[in-house]
This record gives C-alpha cells, structure tokens and sequence, in this order.
C-alpha cells in the first residue's frame, strides 16, 4: 500500500503535539484512528519515526528528516488546490498596467498567469515600456498603475516599494571572469569589454550612477535595447553585461551564463509600484496589487523566476503559512 497524504497530515500533527490524544483532537478523529495511521506509516518505512517517552512522542532521526519533507508534499498539494484549481470568482473588469523591461519582462508574466488562474474573470492588458516612457503613461491616465525599475522623481507621481533587485555582472561561460563570483571594480574593468542596455533605461541610469568614478575605464562596444539580446551577445564571448538577477535565473541555473557580483560596490536597487494621485482603485486592481506583493514577503522570491511552477510553489507556501 502506497502513503497516503492523510498518513502524512496524522504524522505531522503528532509531531506537532507530542501526543496521539492531542492529535486525535486536532484533526477531529479517534486516538485509534490516530494510532493505526502511524502505526501503518511507520510500518511502510521500516522503522520508527518517535521516540516514546512515557505519553508523549518526541520525534527521532529518521522523523525529523521526514517531517521537512512531509510538509512540502502537503504544500505541493495546497498548489493544486489553491492555485491551480477553479473557483468561484466574482471578481472581473480590465486591468491596464505597465511596466518596464526587466518586470514586464521577467516578472509580472508569472504573476499576472498565476493570478489569472485564480481569477479568470479579470483581464489584464500589460505594456512594456523603459521607466522614464511608463511613468509618463502612468501620469497620463492609460494606465492604472506601473512597476517600474528606474528613478522616479516627478511629484505628481505616488510610489511605494514592491521589492528589492541586485544588479550584477554576467560573463559567458568561457570569460577570463567566469570562474569568480565577485567583480573587482579596482582592478576588472581593466580589458574589459561591455554591452549595456539603451538610454533610457533604468538598469544603465544605475550602472552609471553607482560606477561614476570608473566610467572612463569601461569599454562599451555595444548598446542593446533588450536584455535577452545583451544575455545572447555575452553567452556568444562578445564581452560582459550588467543585468538585473532577475533576468538572468533561468541561464544561470542552466550553467549558459555567469554572475559576479560588484566587490565593493552597493548594486541593490529598488523596484516600485507607481500611480497618479488621487487614482481610485477598484476591487479587481486591488486584489491584483495584493497578490503582487508576494515578492515581496517571500525571500525565495527570485529562485521563482527561473520556472513558472517555482512561483506556483511558492504561491502554494505562502499560502500555508498565512493559514
């Protein structure tokens, strides 16, 4: 006979309580009920999974490396059930953002998929646009809202923090630089070679701000409007980049390219969601503001970006968590 997932829910709660009694109570189901599911489980995995001492049960060595593992089984279901499935849903309506490159590109995708799920009903129109063109369409009122990357300052403009994003060095895989894992702005730039995104761009306007006293030593041989052209000219040897984190999970975790993160020099940005004053929001823009900040209280949030089933897992334990 196969474990069953309400095995696992028994055993964590006993793990939880040290008790069967306090367990039966739990789950609302009889101590024999209790006892036998253990009993069975344990059977099944050829050996004990507590200790007995006196009433209570404390977990043992083989216990306490298959609780981690149990919870994450059940998380994976709560996936299932609470992202993947249908639901009745009264939200509905239009939802119009934008957002620059390295978001719209990288980020809200997942997100706004995810959330989709849950809320079919709600369409979302999303422009991609650099930091300085989307403020200027969030001001005009063609959208609600934006996430945006790049400085903010016009005051008509409300921003609040969505998340924090580390911009770092990418080399190919043959690079001279591939085999570190810090950049040596002293002593690096020295024949080195740079592809960087437009003006305009919020991830350049931040290289340049943060590298002002090296500016003369770098050798920008090329400019690129995208970062999945920059990826493919440093992955082909051409030179190094200087990316978000963000864009580069997938091609990192694939070994196609390398980070190195700037020795010596703070490259964490922040991420804003903007609007213009006095916008009223409606329920469905709500919800969807609230579902975004996941990345925001989670600190696996950039391990979700290589994979859409990463978010879901991580959507699946927050969701757990707030239970």
């Amino acid at each position: 006979m196969s474990i069953t997932l309400r095995q696992l829910e028994i055993f964590i709660a006993v793990a939880e309580t040290a008790q069967v009694t306090k367990a039966s109570k739990k789950l609302f189901v009889t101590q024999s009920a209790v006892s036998m599911a253990l009993a069975e489980l344990e059977n099944q995995l050829g050996g004990s999974l507590f200790d007995r001492h006196g009433r209570s049960l404390l977990l043992n060595e083989r216990g306490r490396y298959l609780l981690p593992l149990s919870k994450e089984i059940l998380c994976q279901v709560g996936n299932v059930e609470n992202i993947m499935s249908e639901k009745n849903d009264t939200l509905s309506g239009q939802i119009n953002v934008v957002a620059s490159t390295t978001i719209g590109d990288y980020i809200l995708p997942y997100l706004i998929g995810a959330f989709k799920r849950m809320h079919p009903q709600v369409h979302i129109n999303m422009l991609v646009h650099h930091t300085r063109y989307a403020e200027s369409l969030v001001l005009d009122g063609k959208v609600e809202v934006g996430f945006v990357e790049g400085q903010i300052n016009n005051p008509d403009t409300v921003k609040r923090l969505w998340f924090k994003d580390e911009l770092v060095v990418i080399a190919g895989p043959t690079d001279p630089l591939s085999h570190k894992s810090l950049f040596d702005v002293e002593k690096d730039f020295t024949n080195t070679r740079w592809i960087m995104r437009e003006e305009g761009s919020g991830t350049v306007a931040i290289f340049r701000d943060k590298m002002k006293k090296y500016l003369d030593q770098i050798n920008v041989i090329m400019e690129m409007g995208h970062p999945e052209s920059i990826k493919k000219a440093v992955e082909s040897g051409v030179g190094l980049g200087c990316l978000s984190s963000l864009t580069v999970c997938r091609e990192v975790e694939h070994g196609w390219l390398k980070t190195l993160q700037f020795d010596g020099v703070d490259m964490e940005r922040k991420l804003h969601v903007i609007s213009r004053k006095n916008l009223k929001m409606n329920d469905s823009l709500a919800e969807f503001l609230a579902f975004c900040d996941i990345m925001s209280t989670c600190s696996q949030s950039r391990a979700c970006l290589s994979s859409p089933w990463k978010l879901q897992s991580l959507l699946a334990k927050q969701s757990v968590q707030k239970k």
